[in-house]
């Protein structure tokens, strides 16, 4: 399944969505090397590593050593007999700070697919969680999910030296949250190459059904993509089931349902509106 829309408008510019999709496609092209050398210096350097997580410090000679091929250590400007003799106690990269590297690599990519499939996730399902959270707290809450979704990347694999990157956990907390604000919003997916209308569960829940089947040679972080949509599930679930949170985190026209009338599983918490009066959102019938 490949989703491309949803047929659930919103009530404003999803701004912050339209600047995570630019801030991203900005350092891809813009900050992120295009060398291969250069390129693995500038991921080892930025991006989260688990075992560095798990230790608190950057990778030593050795580690880095461990990873890196001979050839690419004159490439990156390091002493030629760097790999020859590593220590196990110096820093590869003393200066870097491996906490901020767990929110650096929710915008650092590892090819234009990989830029191009989170970006077309995020739009598709980012505006309409934007839209009920406000710009604030919906940057927020992407933050935190893609923090989660590399703190259970890091759980299942403590003593890794491999970096992870992507937004991919970031932007699957987005589709968790869509899961249960929305379960019956039109996606418009193809389908193969057929394309089709179809209930938003059913292709969120094909994705993360999907992610059990991922091989672990594929080198994707699948359990970070996990970790983000549970997360994003906890939350929505939490939102939607408690008018103390919905108050508290929604924008002010969608915190209270109108008396009586059940939560609509397609179109969210609509905004309340006089008798008579039209909505400023018009779904499609």
């Amino acid at each position: 399944m490949f989703p491309w829309k949803d047929d659930n408008p919103t009530t404003r510019m999803p701004v912050v969505t339209l600047l995570l999709i630019a801030v991203n496609v900005i350092v891809y092209f813009l900050v992120q090397p295009i060398e291969v050398s250069a390129g693995t210096d500038f991921i080892f350097e930025t991006a989260a590593i688990p075992e560095e997580i798990v230790s608190g410090e950057p990778l030593s000679e050795a580690e880095f050593c461990a990873v890196v091929q001979p050839e690419q250590i004159s490439a990156l400007g390091m002493p030629n007999a760097l790999c020859d003799a590593p220590s196990v106690t110096t820093a590869a990269f003393p200066e870097k700070n491996v906490w901020l590297a767990s929110v650096y690599s929710m915008f650092l990519h590892g090819g234009l697919l990989h830029l191009g499939g989170n970006m077309l996730f995020l739009w598709v399902f980012g505006n309409n969680i934007e839209d009920h959270f406000g710009p604030i707290r919906y940057l927020i809450f992407y933050l935190i999910a893609g923090i989660v979704a590399t703190v259970a990347h890091v759980a299942g694999d403590l003593d890794s030296i491999i970096p992870v990157v992507g937004a991919s956990g970031a932007v699957a907390g987005v589709m968790g949250a869509y899961a249960v604000w929305f379960p019956w919003a039109r996606i418009r997916t193809l389908v193969i190459i057929i394309p089709a209308n179809i209930k938003a569960w059913i292709v969120l829940l094909f994705w993360f059904a999907s992610q059990f089947f991922i091989s672990p040679s594929d080198g994707v972080a699948w359990l970070a993509h996990v970790g983000g949509f549970v997360f994003g599930l906890v939350i929505g679930a939490i939102v939607r089931s408690n008018d103390g949170f919905r108050d508290r985190l929604w924008q002010h026209k969608y915190r209270t349902l109108n008396p009586g009338v059940p939560w609509d599983p397609r179109f969210g918490g609509r905004e309340q509106v006089a008798d008579g009066q039209t909505p400023s959102w018009h779904p499609s019938p």
